[in-house]
């Protein structure tokens, strides 16, 4: 039986990442260089600096920049284009299911606190929320599964009764190495990317029920348990990580 939910933040709970990408971009576009997204599409879903925009910038266009000048107008930029802007669409909805049904909800997250808790706040979820881990709590982030593993404790729940909402490869990958099933819901950041072993791809959380979701993945955990009863993790295989937090 599944007690407890647990989702990712940006990319799944807020579109920052689409933001964040098209911000960047436009950084690029100014000094005559392309962003391709299939390469910052690899850097989501691992820690704050994993990935360094402006290095990669300057082996574009062989020029040195003034990084501190190019990051305040990043941030600027960002911060007008989410201004306003609300939660992804269905992720309301299946909170509020979750609670109607009883089940635990906790976030997991690679972002930083200072930047996860406000926007919760902001869009008016985090009362939603019994447990919030982030890149703070930890000593490493996605793909590891310290971060589901500690928010799990936090909740009281084994692996086993416990389903992650990823938007990532790498957030997927760090779900199954804790044990959790692990249901992937892409973004435009991330649809094209390989995703490795996972229970239910949604194109959209406003896809299917909530109450019907989790009775699917129960029914076929039922019918392929093994000797634990747990899914099994997928292999120790990193995925590359993610740029530095939007904020």
């Amino acid at each position: 039986m599944i007690e407890a939910v647990v989702f990712d933040f940006d990319g799944l709970v807020f579109d920052s990442e689409t933001h964040e990408y098209e911000t960047v971009a436009e950084l690029f576009a100014e000094h005559g260089a392309e962003l391709p997204l299939d390469v910052w599409g690899q850097c989501i879903g691992r820690e704050a600096g994993f990935f360094d925009p402006y290095a990669y910038l300057e082996e574009r266009t062989g020029a040195r920049l003034d990084r501190d000048e190019l990051d305040a107008r990043r941030r600027a930029r960002f911060h007008q284009r989410i201004e306003g802007q609300g939660p992804i669409p269905g992720v309301e909805e299946a909170l509020r299911a979750a609670r109607s049904l009883g089940l635990k909800i906790g976030l997991a997250s690679s972002s930083h606190r200072a930047w996860v808790e406000p926007q919760l706040r902001r869009l008016g979820l985090w009362h939603y929320f019994r447990c919030v881990r982030t890149a703070d709590d930890v000593e490493r982030v996605k793909p590891d599964p310290e971060l589901y593993r500690s928010v799990l404790a936090c909740l009281g729940v084994e692996p086993s009764r416990a389903v992650a909402f990823e938007d990532s490869p790498n957030g997927a990958l760090a779900a199954r190495r804790a044990g959790m099933f692990c249901v992937v819901v892409p973004n435009r950041m991330t649809t094209a990317l390989e995703f490795g072993e996972h229970d239910v791809r949604l194109e959209s959380l406003m896809q299917a029920e909530l109450a019907d979701l989790l009775a699917r993945i129960a029914a076929s955990a039922r019918k392929t348990e093994g000797a634990t009863g747990a899914p099994s993790p997928s292999p120790e295989t990193a995925v590359p990580g993610q740029p530095e937090d939007p904020t």
